[in-house]
């Protein structure tokens, strides 16, 4: 018991200081009081001034970690189906290649994928190509940063998802057939439903990790209309230009955080089903 408060206590300090920093009034900032006194909203005020543009960077950033969450459960649905139920050569192989691209730092995949969305030229005759498809330049579009978020969470996506299949009787399609079902009205009608926990656990945790990336958003765009919410965070400035705006960041921290903690919350139950069904059979 002593361990699981430790780590609770650990877990939710920094947070709740977020939250008592971002109620405090902006002269009170660096009081030391566990409780903020008088309350104030001055912070949450100052984050929705029309100059900081704090409204777009929420849509961009719901925009990017919509797109790559569904974009990530078809790809990775029909991929982790394909490895779970077909029986094809060195299947395991490429199962085993798919998590092994999750161990990649993100920083070391920064500098070639900036210089291909730099200009698709870089990349020779076939760049070449793809840019007269796509554009010369994706710095500072939506999926210069959904594309290699991709990247990061279709690894988890496909693995978690495979282990959920696998975990369906082969008898279930195979009556669906006898009874007419082809092997796609099998799928859609049969297993899709029947996987909606491991599906709706992988977009909750691929949502996640979309909505709190910053390397990616940080390198791809420069131009503030197209800044994700972390991204925006970080730039934040002072009155003055050249102080740090404490109470602004953590209010602006407040509002990116406590809808994720929410939906957690909400759904704990269907995120703890569809993660230890997947993983123990």
């Amino acid at each position: 018991m002593i361990g699981v408060a430790v780590i609770i206590v650990y877990c939710l300090v920094p947070f709740y200081w977020m939250v008592v920093s971002a109620f405090r009034r902006p002269d009170d900032q660096f009081s030391n009081l566990p409780i903020p006194w008088p309350i104030s909203i001055e912070n949450f005020v100052a984050v929705f001034k029309p100059d900081v543009g704090f409204g777009r960077s929420l849509l961009n950033s719901l925009i990017v970690a919509g797109t790559a969450t569904i974009l990530t459960l078809i790809i990775g649905t029909f991929a982790a189906y394909a490895l779970a139920r077909l029986d094809f050569r060195f299947k395991n192989v490429v199962l085993a290649v798919i998590i092994a691209t999750s161990m990649f730092p993100g920083i070391s995949l920064i500098v070639p994928l900036l210089k291909a969305f730099t200009d698709w030229g870089n990349l020779g005759p076939v760049g070449a190509f793809l840019g007269s498809i796509w554009g010369e330049s994706w710095i500072n579009t939506y999926q210069a940063m959904i594309l290699p978020s991709l990247s990061f969470a279709l690894p988890l996506a496909v693995f978690n998802l495979t282990a959920f299949f696998r975990q369906l009787p082969f008898d279930l399609e195979q009556a669906a057939m006898i009874d007419g079902c082809t092997p796609g009205q099998a799928f859609r009608k049969i297993i899709i439903p029947l996987a909606a926990p491991g599906v709706f656990t992988t977009a909750i945790i691929t949502f996640i990790a979309a909505w709190n990336e910053f390397i990616i958003a940080l390198s791809m765009v420069n131009e503030k209309e197209m800044q994700t919410a972390t991204v925006a965070i970080s730039k934040f400035t002072g009155a003055y230009g050249f102080d740090q705006p404490f109470g602004t960041q953590m209010a602006a921290g407040v509002l990116v955080t406590v809808p994720l903690v929410v939906a957690v919350l909400i759904f704990q139950r269907r995120i703890i089903a569809g993660l230890t069904t997947g993983g123990v059979k």
